[in-house]
């Protein structure tokens, strides 16, 4: 390790807000720093994208209607890119575009907020976000099926012996299922215990993320059963 370099474990968490409206980027900047969080800012998708590459930030805030690159086409581009595919990202959006949110999450994004926000409840999902990336010490620290392993703790996914790359959203909705296998989990119960979520939002959110993630792990979706009418469950066979 170089001299004067700070070991990861103690580094501050890095948010990398991406809007082009000023007084947006004050409010979340001025309400993340009091939080305890380093802040650092674009106001265009290109310099969106040359910041998340070269400064590797720990969460990404990003406004879909931005200049140059808009937020849909960043967060396409961050998720086919192996070395920031696994950056968590919320997603900023007008009340009223409900099919952004929708093509959002979709196209990999974790979680959203709807403008206008309040400051507080931000903060709160960049906090669950950036937990969902730790160690969370629950049950088992390793599942193991026939081609599905699963390592908590690295936060791991394999399928037929292969890394898939999963989103720290979707890796937490993977291994709750998993650690409940053979219990229906309901749409609502899932937005509470992955997304923690009070007030319950769109169960469509759970849709989404369950059919990118079917789609991620190929033959081992078998594993994910729908029940209905209800919810999700995971099935040994």
């Amino acid at each position: 390790m170089m001299v004067g370099m700070v070991p990861n474990t103690h580094v501050i968490p890095k948010i990398l807000v991406v809007d082009d409206e000023p007084d947006a980027i004050e409010l979340i900047k001025f309400n993340l720093k009091s939080a305890g969080y380093e802040v650092i800012t674009a106001a265009d998708g290109e310099e969106a994208l040359n910041k998340a590459r070269s400064l590797l930030p720990n969460l990404i805030i990003l406004d879909l209607m931005i200049p140059e690159v808009d937020g849909l086409e960043v967060c396409k581009i961050l998720r086919r890119d192996a070395r920031v595919s696994g950056i968590p990202i919320i997603m900023l959006t007008a009340k009223a575009a409900e099919i952004d949110r929708v093509l959002g999450l979709e196209l990999g994004a974790d979680d959203y907020v709807t403008k206008p926000f309040s400051p507080r409840e931000l903060v709160l999902r960049v906090k669950r976000l950036l937990r969902s990336g730790q160690t969370t010490g629950e049950k088992s620290d390793e599942i193991i099926l026939k081609e599905l392993s699963l390592n908590i703790p690295k936060h791991l996914a394999l399928v037929k012996g292969k890394p898939v790359e999963l989103t720290a959203t979707e890796f937490k909705l993977l291994t709750v299922l998993a650690q409940r296998r053979g219990r229906v989990q309901s749409r609502e119960q899932l937005l509470q215990d992955v997304w923690e979520y009070d007030n319950l939002i769109d169960t469509r959110t759970v849709d989404t993320h369950m059919r990118r993630l079917r789609e991620k792990l190929g033959a081992a979706a078998r594993y994910l059963d729908t029940v209905r009418g209800v919810g999700y469950r995971f099935v040994d066979e």
